[in-house]
């Protein structure tokens, strides 16, 4: 834990160098902590007194002499008197206990005793001491008929303590307990079944405990007639009792039922677990008796009458609570530490109910403060940068309903001779918003044993626990401390450390982080129409403490930004209007807050390219159409025309001024005896213009129109055909009979193909109104 943030970076970790000074491990720590140099060997217990006699409360204590032990009572010091003093071996002697006296106190009460010597004090667990009383009987047995074969019951109940001893007579004689037909309970319950004539008689119960011995009133029972053979449901007379008892003692949970016949008594858990065969035992003909209880019995039992041979029955449930006395599952371990270091004892304890656990310094109270904590339910005591004012003994007190124990150990502070002085000059600077350049100087004596220091490192507002260190070796007095939270103010001292323990701490820095700027947003640019974008971005965690945003915008030519538009933290949308249709701009946004402004995100968006495509497609407006139309179609056809002309003889001069020849190979009767390509074919290798529709049209009409066969021959006379040239590419063109030569206008989607692609083709003026699809 001391290295905890660098000892996988650092070559020097003063726990590493120190190896096991001061430390004890909780196996060697047992005999060495529940110490030998003082213990309890006996404590003082639970009792109950008994009126004008005497009381000893013992306490036994080792350890290294002088011990002094000293008596409290409810928490103050008892101080020896005519009735109570000390003995010599330390207990405490009452010698007639009253629970009145006559000035009104009592010798109730919790007694403990407190044992000190040179190394520290120890606090017993508390004894409870209470009078030992007997009530008079508040339920007395009641006279009772029932028919022979039947069931009789008497109860009678007293209070006191201890709790009476509780027997019962017949006719003035004690009742014959060897007989099963009888049962007896300690709660003070008789019960008889199977009554006969002979059981008639004067029943009555006597009390007794160390306080008295008392008589309950007499009640007659009368065993009528015959037994009945009329048949009765099966009806339980009395259920059980819900009973809070303590670990080891006995529980008896009572169900008596009658009916004809007689009914079957059995239990179960109304949770469903078993019940179980060990300690369990049935009194009678129902009662369930459990011996030696643990904290596992505890649950709801239940108590059920069946009638024999059949699924008539009849239930009654108990809920059953066995504490147990607190006891420890982790003793605390005596322990050294070097000053300055940590000291953590653990304590862990059982018990049911779950004990309260609370700690004492030398027998008082332990108050937490920024150098003690107690954690884990008081379970952890952790004391931070001991020094020697924290040597002595603590003690673990675990406490429930049940009972109370005790456990201590001490702690020794280790302080060797010779140890180094505190680091001087220590000094903190801040680099950044996460960094700060901690430096110091050497200690002014005993340096030449430092094998390192230890930086130690705590937000201001953070508690001590909180602290975490970083190792540096012997030869460097500075440590840069990164990772650190903006605005945040830490402290700092330093340690020197030595083989034999560390040195007091210097003097402790207090500085603040830089804050920081926030980080850059993100920006998305949406177009809204050709005048007007619209900023989004998203609120952002990695954008930290922020005050707002600042939008910024521009043409791009232009070196001025518009702006800033400030908007608040909360904001994340901005519209930007009245823009330049035709511009592209550039649209720049940051967060700031009161460390400045964070980095800008920067977008581009161009509304020339937006309107551009909604002109090429614009919404339909048919009145607005059907006028452009009447003044346009005719300029339309005139501008296509004159362009598809000058394409034609542009075509036709390239490709008979250098292809003639080829084209002439044969005789003109032959080319003209060519055999005619399909129209498919010739169709392909047409170029068209504004769909099928229109391609039908202009075939129709152009069909007419071929060339001058005369006009040809004195253009190309007939010569021999010479071979091609060996340089000549692959280029095949295909003859065409001149009354099939026909001229299509072009698409504007299509490029016109080329003449090594297909047969030559060109077009010449159409003079039919446009067709605009």
């Amino acid at each position: 834990g001391l290295c905890q943030r660098q000892a996988s970076q650092r070559p020097f970790c003063a726990f590493c160098l120190l190896g096991d000074v001061g430390h004890v491990h909780p196996s060697s720590a047992g005999n060495f902590g529940r110490s030998s140099e003082l213990a309890f060997v006996v404590e003082p217990s639970d009792d109950i007194a008994v009126q004008e006699q005497p009381l000893i409360l013992y306490c036994q204590v080792e350890g290294i002499q002088p011990i002094t032990i000293t008596w409290r009572k409810n928490g103050a010091m008892i101080v020896d008197s005519e009735n109570a003093f000390m003995l010599a071996n330390g207990s405490l002697y009452v010698s007639r206990f009253q629970r009145i006296r006559g000035d009104g106190s009592s010798d109730e009460g919790e007694y403990d005793c407190m044992a000190q010597n040179h190394y520290g004090l120890l606090v017993s667990r508390k004894a409870k001491i209470q009078a030992a009383t007997m009530s008079d009987f508040h339920i007395h047995p009641q006279n009772a008929v029932v028919e022979e074969g039947g069931v009789a019951r008497f109860q009678c109940q007293i209070h006191g303590l201890p709790e009476p001893v509780i027997l019962w007579q017949k006719n003035r004689m004690p009742v014959n307990t060897d007989n099963e037909r009888y049962t007896l309970l300690p709660k003070g319950v008789l019960q008889i079944t199977g009554l006969r004539a002979e059981d008639s008689g004067i029943f009555h119960c006597v009390a007794t405990n160390i306080a008295n011995v008392k008589f309950s009133r007499e009640a007659r029972l009368t065993v009528s007639g015959s037994h009945s053979t009329v048949y009765k449901d099966p009806m339980i007379l009395v259920g059980p009792e819900n009973l809070t008892l303590t670990v080891h003692q006995t529980a008896v949970l009572e169900c008596i039922a009658t009916g004809n016949p007689r009914p079957i008594v059995s239990w179960s858990r109304l949770d469903g677990r078993p019940i179980g065969v060990e300690g369990i035992q049935v009194l009678g003909t129902g009662n369930l008796m459990i011996s030696d209880l643990s904290v596992q019995h505890s649950g709801i039992y239940v108590c059920a009458a069946n009638k024999p041979g059949t699924r008539v029955r009849r239930t009654a449930q108990g809920r059953l609570v066995v504490q147990a006395p607190a006891e420890f599952v982790q003793h605390p371990q005596s322990i050294s530490r070097p000053v300055g270091t940590t000291a953590i004892f653990t304590c862990v304890a059982q018990g049911e109910p779950p004990p309260q656990i609370t700690w004492l310094r030398n027998g008082q109270i332990l108050e937490t403060s920024d150098h003690i904590k107690l954690k884990n339910n008081n379970s952890t005591l952790s004391i931070y940068g001991i020094n020697q004012a924290d040597e002595a003994i603590y003690q673990c007190i675990a406490e429930n309903s049940a009972g109370s124990t005790q456990a201590s150990a001490r702690l020794t502070v280790l302080w060797a001779e010779g140890l180094p002085g505190p680091p001087q000059s220590v000094r903190a600077e801040t680099v950044s918003a996460t960094t700060i350049q901690v430096s110091w100087e050497e200690p002014l004596q005993n340096t030449k044993e430092i094998i390192g220091y230890v930086l130690h490192i705590r937000k201001a507002a953070d508690p001590v626990e909180m602290e975490y260190q970083e190792a540096v070796s012997k030869s460097t007095f500075q440590q840069l401390v990164t990772d650190l939270e903006p605005s945040t103010s830490y402290s700092f001292y330093i340690k020197a450390y030595t083989s034999r323990g560390a040195s007091k701490a210097s003097e402790v820095t207090v500085v603040s982080t830089l804050g920081e700027v926030p980080a850059m947003p993100s920006l998305f640019i949406k177009v809204i129409n050709s005048t007007a974008v619209q900023a989004t971005w998203e609120p952002s965690i990695k954008l930290g403490q922020h005050e707002g945003f600042k939008l910024y915008y521009r043409k791009v030519h232009l070196s001025q930004y518009t702006g800033p538009v400030l908007l608040a933290s909360n904001v994340t949308a901005y519209n930007i209007t009245h823009l330049d249709a035709s511009m592209v701009y550039e649209v720049k946004l940051l967060a700031y807050n009161q460390h400045g402004d964070g980095n800008s995100t920067v977008r581009f968006v161009s509304l020339r390219e937006t309107m551009e495509r909604t002109v090429l497609n614009p919404p339909c407006d048919c009145m607005k159409d059907e006028q452009n139309n009447k003044t346009s179609a005719t300029g339309i056809i005139i501008g296509i025309h004159i362009g598809v002309t000058c394409i034609i003889f542009c075509v036709l001069f390239l490709m008979f001024g250098y292809r003639g020849r080829l084209l002439m190979c044969k005789n003109v009767q032959e080319q003209l005896s060519t055999p005619q390509i399909p129209r498919s074919q010739r169709s392909a290798a047409g170029i068209i213009l504004n769909g099928a529709a229109r391609r039908d049209r202009d075939e129709r009409d152009l069909n007419g129109k071929q060339l001058d066969m005369n006009e040809l021959e004195r253009l190309f006379p007939a010569s021999p055909c010479p071979d091609p040239p060996a340089t000549h590419d692959d280029t095949q063109i295909p003859t065409l009979p001149m009354d099939e030569f026909s001229i299509v206008e072009e698409q504007p989607d299509s490029p016109p193909k080329s003449p090594h692609n297909g047969s030559p083709a060109a077009s010449a003026p159409h003079h039919g109104p446009a067709n605009e699809g």
